[in-house]
């Protein structure tokens, strides 16, 4: 395996589940494996206390398991034809089966300034602890792009107390996968934590003296001051490997791959962020998908690359986060991707809460439904709420887009009710039926 992140452990597992005997070696250029880089902004923020909770097992846990970890080695080549990579200090390693889970490099902002210091990007944990640190003397930030991560970054900055600004192209956070009104109140929530927004705004430069440390960032609205700038530009499939190794890479740069993840070339498999899957409505390649698809992926390339059978099917991308006070999640795609792909939708929308209205610590809950006009099947949605219930009905809601539910499906569904933990009327149950009343109009 080549990679020791989600994926990769995950590949290594399944090797071993369906041949313990099995020689199985992972190369990682990092200090370690198996820690989660996605708890990093909230050891930043306060939430999580250490970042030792981030990490899975110590090293000797794999070596009990026989996983040779070769920690900090780069692997410089691969040959699929020799089935040989070449390891730097190592030589030339003969292989049987090879799992590339190389992960995802940060989007080049492209613009001057790049080599300065305090430009932070967010993913390798030994390097997490030292900008920690750093945190502690900051008075001004900058996060570049609001994409998931700067969301988290965003969220984290403002609870550690520093002054801080984040700037996208975009007309609101997280336009790629969110809906305007979905992120309404998350922006208003930064707002009040103090955050500066500044969208339809483009980076144009880090700006500080050549080989020192940025001072401030050049924008399309003019320059801000910052004594760190945190870069989370979209995640890109870090494919220099399997490029140079003639493998076959789709329209995101991700490595293609069957619904056995093997790729192009014979007994070599892909799985996490290199990779791209295709959406199990539209049949569009996704690339950069959460550590759970990661993994998933990884257990089934390990066990097919250890002689066993399993299949990866399609996506429909349960996804969910918090952003400010709220927690925003969704299934598939909402309002503003189906509306870029041409998709027409008949919507349906409920505000409703999270428990019984008289129950101590009840929250808001709103939920989109999107469904296909004629025979209104559920084909995405969107939620926003106070953090009870988003993340389960997400995942619901992709097993209904999954299995062809309909807005009369979920309109009859059953619910729990507990004045604790469910409200009498289950927001998804209103949601659909406002969906009905709409199609029955005409909207």
């Amino acid at each position: 395996m080549i990679g020791g992140g989600a994926a990769g452990l995950g590949a290594a597992g399944g090797v071993k589940a369906v041949d313990p005997g099995a020689e199985v070696v992972v190369y990682t250029q990092f200090e370690d494996v198996a820690y989660s880089p996605c708890g990093i902004p909230y050891v930043h923020g306060g939430e999580i206390e250490s970042f030792e909770k981030l990490f899975l097992a110590g090293k000797q846990a794999y070596v009990e398991a026989g996983i040779d970890v070769r920690y900090e080695a780069e692997v410089t080549a691969v040959d699929t034809a020799a089935r040989t990579v070449t390891v730097a200090g190592e030589g030339t390693v003969g292989w049987d089966g090879l799992v590339l889970a190389t992960g995802f490099d940060y989007a080049d902002p492209g613009v001057p300034g790049g080599a300065l210091g305090g430009l932070y990007y967010v993913k390798n944990i030994r390097r997490a602890m030292e900008w920690d640190k750093v945190l502690d003397t900051v008075k001004k930030a900058v996060v570049v792009e609001a994409s998931p991560l700067g969301a988290e970054m965003v969220t984290a900055l403002a609870h550690r107390g520093v002054e801080t600004h984040l700037i996208d192209p975009h007309p609101y956070a997280l336009a790629a996968v969110a809906d305007p009104d979905i992120m309404a109140p998350v922006e208003e929530s930064w707002r009040e934590l103090g955050v500066h927004l500044h969208f339809n705004t483009s980076l144009e430069a880090f700006l500080g003296e050549a080989g020192g440390t940025v001072r401030a960032v050049r924008t399309s609205a003019g320059e801000l001051p910052a004594d760190l700038v945190v870069v989370a530009t979209h995640k890109t499939p870090n494919n220099r490997l399997a490029a140079a190794a003639g493998l076959k890479l789709g329209s995101t740069g991700g490595i293609v791959v069957d619904d056995h993840m093997q790729t192009s070339a014979p007994e070599v498999w892909a799985a996490g962020d290199v990779t791209e899957i295709p959406h199990g409505l539209t049949g569009v390649p996704l690339q950069g998908l959460t550590g759970s698809h990661a993994y998933a992926q990884g257990k089934v390339a390990g066990v097919n690359a250890g002689g066993g059978d399993r299949a990866y099917r399609a996506v429909y991308v349960p996804w969910g986060t918090p952003a400010g006070r709220w927690v925003i999640g969704g299934a598939s795609f909402g309002e503003a991707t189906a509306t870029a792909l041409g998709i027409p939708y008949v919507l349906g929308v409920a505000e409703g809460i999270s428990r019984a209205r008289y129950y101590p610590g009840v929250k808001k809950v709103k939920v989109k439904l999107l469904a296909e006009p004629d025979s209104l099947r559920l084909i995405g949605a969107q939620l926003v709420g106070g953090g009870e219930g988003i993340k389960e009905r997400a995942d619901f809601l992709a097993m209904a887009v999954k299995f062809g539910m309909t807005f009369h499906d979920l309109s009859t569904m059953e619910n729990v009710y507990s004045p604790a933990i469910g409200a009498l009327n289950e927001p998804i149950v209103v949601a659909a039926t406002n969906g009905l009343a709409a199609a029955r109009q005409g909207k």
